[in-house]
């Protein structure tokens, strides 16, 4: 058995645990929040990130106001971020915020900013 690697960076997609979705819903959510995120980042954070094997952690929040205040928090701190807006297509209701996507960024950073919330 080899050495565990090393992740200098990550992304952290949190999504809501006060509206019902499926649990296909929800991968779908993070999945675009992942997305929305990279869009946004630095090119050297991305390509760094990239190399390193895309290191992703999702987890939960207790409603759409604590999306939108993390959001707040790492733009603030220089950290790429996108809030999801549900299509309406499926499960739930057009423009439903569900899920937030931040970075990649150092894991640090991010920790600061996400550390005590829960994995889904």
């Amino acid at each position: 058995m080899g050495e565990e690697p090393v992740f200098v960076y990550k992304q952290c997609l949190i999504v809501r645990t006060d509206i019902r979705m499926s649990c296909g819903k929800k991968c779908a959510q993070a999945a675009h929040a992942s997305v929305g995120a990279l869009e946004h980042a630095d090119k050297n954070l991305k390509k760094a990130w990239l190399a390193e094997g895309q290191k992703k952690v999702v987890l939960k929040a207790n409603d759409e106001r604590m999306l939108h205040e993390l959001k707040a928090i790492a733009l603030h701190a220089g950290i790429s971020a996108s809030l999801i807006q549900d299509a309406g297509l499926t499960e739930i209701p057009q423009g439903t915020v569900t899920a937030l996507g931040l970075g990649p960024a150092k894991s640090g950073d991010l920790d600061r900013i996400t550390g005590n919330l829960p994995l889904l």
